[in-house]
């Protein structure tokens, strides 16, 4: 086997086939793939759905509304329910498991991310299978990642995975709705996510998740950009997990980047939710972009929010197209008297100076930059 450690997501409907309750069968088939690739030596993290879903069984589906409260409720007594099957599936092949509930509040903070990686870390080094789902009986709209898809792609940058693989219902990404469409083609090795192929991505039709082809592509992205290889594929394959951990071609392959963002790097990248924006002219961009240049107090037009030094902002061009995000050295209220002005006069102005650059290219990552393309700097 060439991977070392891999990060399997399971989405609702693979683990229900489609039902309206879990498969054991199938977890039970899962799980047998997933012990063979432990055998063989690899490290598998699996971050699973179906808690609301095992919820809903258990309570012999009560009519509830569809609001947060009760989906929080049906989290709440389903997360034991799908945590105890997948401990039994796991202990027929004389495989431990441990939880992890995770929400976007432990992925913001610094301490609490790196924590979260060094628990998933142990549990590997003692040949444990570390399970992790969101937190939903808790999670409010503020803390939410929002979907297991870009919870995963956090999971294998938080252990250092070289493979995170997106189980769905689906053989993988088509170019076209393969739904509507019987000329559909699977696409099966993506270079580059370009706003084309984000077109190409539909939301979740199963009415049993949260995340559809469009959370899968914001999670290979994610995991890429890290240097992990990402395949999208079906769930029901037969040995679909066993072929992908031999490269056999299965379902849509992502090549990871030849040069991945440091840990700090993928932190801000995955990280904190943005608390401010600022606005650059062209040659701001042209500098941050292409030649990695940090960004001075010169090339900004405007600031938008209120934050304290070390908030996490994104960078924009003047029409909005965002081209980096990063951690800022300067508060609000002190960047909005130096935009635009030399790095000279920050202490003049502000009657302290924490340095010339305002985001350092050390705390910055770059995103999806069309317009600026063609620099060996944009990742």
């Amino acid at each position: 086997m060439s991977y070392q450690r891999v990060v399997v997501k399971l989405g609702t409907s693979v683990l229900t086939s489609g039902s309206n309750k879990l498969d054991k069968a199938h977890m039970v088939e899962l799980a047998r793939q997933i012990s063979a690739l432990v055998r063989s030596g690899v490290e598998v993290v699996l971050c699973t759905s179906g808690a609301i879903a095992a919820g809903r069984e258990h309570l012999q589906y009560p009519e509830l509304p569809d609001d947060i409260p009760n989906k929080q409720l049906l989290a709440a007594v389903g997360q034991s329910q799908l945590i105890l099957a997948w401990s039994e599936v796991f202990s027929i092949y004389g495989l431990h498991v441990g939880q992890l509930l995770l929400t976007g509040a432990d992925l913001h903070d610094l301490e609490r991310y790196m924590n979260a990686g060094d628990t998933i870390n142990v549990l590997l080094e003692n040949n444990i299978i570390p399970i992790i789902n969101e937190n939903d009986a808790v999670a409010t709209s503020e803390i939410k990642v929002g979907d297991n898809d870009n919870l995963s792609a956090r999971a294998a940058l938080l252990c250092e995975a070289d493979l995170l693989v997106l189980l769905t219902d689906q053989k993988g990404l088509f170019d076209a709705d393969p739904r509507s469409n019987p000329n559909a083609k699977l696409i099966t090795t993506v270079a580059t996510i370009d706003e084309n192929l984000r077109q190409l991505a539909g939301g979740a039709v199963s009415g049993l998740g949260t995340g559809g082809m469009a959370t899968k592509l914001e999670a290979a992205d994610i995991a890429k950009r890290a240097g992990v290889e990402v395949v999208i594929a079906s769930g029901h394959h037969p040995e679909v997990l066993t072929k992908i951990a031999k490269k056999e071609a299965i379902g849509t392959h992502f090549s990871a980047i030849k040069n991945p963002l440091s840990y700090r790097k993928q932190w801000i990248l995955v990280g904190p939710a943005t608390e401010g924006r600022f606005k650059l002219d062209d040659g701001a961009c042209h500098a941050v972009v292409e030649t990695g240049s940090s960004l001075l107090p010169k090339g900004i037009v405007s600031v938008e929010g209120e934050f304290e030094r070390g908030a996490i902002v994104l960078l924009t061009d003047q029409s909005g197209n965002e081209i980096a995000k990063g951690l800022s050295r300067y508060c609000s209220r002190a960047l909005k008297l130096i935009a635009g002005k030399h790095s000279n006069q920050i202490e003049e102005l502000i009657g302290y100076d924490y340095g010339a650059s305002i985001v350092h290219r050390n705390d910055m990552v770059l995103l999806d930059c069309e317009q600026f393309k063609g620099s060996k700097h944009a990742s």
